[in-house]
């Protein structure tokens, strides 16, 4: 059986623009990994990704999104939960291969989770006005990826 696409709100495409870079991620830390790539290469990779694209993502989505929902409902205690447990991934120094690997499947188990759950949820309550605002507070860039070592490749 087949799923059907979800109906993403035009406010919230963005993010999802933003979770697809994401899931590509994921990709190639396990493509680095199944290639026999160097840890510390990937972890450059990771590095920027992490500075560049999720530290923003996150606090966008903490500040401008999450509060429809409220701060006390569980699945944005549970979004805001996974996403210190990314940050604390992405900085650790211990264990980089353990990290690497737990950051592709959590990572994308975040996502999954965003797309398909909480998304569904804001998009239930948000008011046109919310909506509006949020988009008058984002603005969209291109992403454009960091090729000086495609390790992935």
């Amino acid at each position: 059986m087949k799923t059907q696409p979800i109906k993403r709100h035009q406010a919230l495409q963005p993010l999802s623009r933003d979770h697809h870079q994401g899931l590509l991620l994921s990709w190639k830390i396990r493509t680095g990994f199944a290639k026999g790539i160097s840890v510390d290469r990937i972890k450059n990779y990771t590095d920027w990704f992490y500075k560049i694209h999720l530290i923003p993502h996150f606090k966008e989505e903490e500040k401008y999104i999450f509060p429809i929902l409220g701060n006390d409902n569980e699945l944005v205690k549970k979004a805001i939960v996974q996403h210190r447990r990314l940050d604390r991934l992405f900085n650790s120094s211990l264990e980089l291969k353990k990290s690497l690997n737990l950051i592709e499947e959590e990572l994308e188990q975040h996502i999954r989770f965003e797309e398909r759950v909480l998304f569904n949820e804001i998009q239930k309550v948000a008011t046109k006005q919310q909506m509006e605002s949020f988009l008058e507070h984002h603005e969209e860039t291109k992403f454009l990826d960091n090729n000086s070592d495609m390790f992935w490749e």
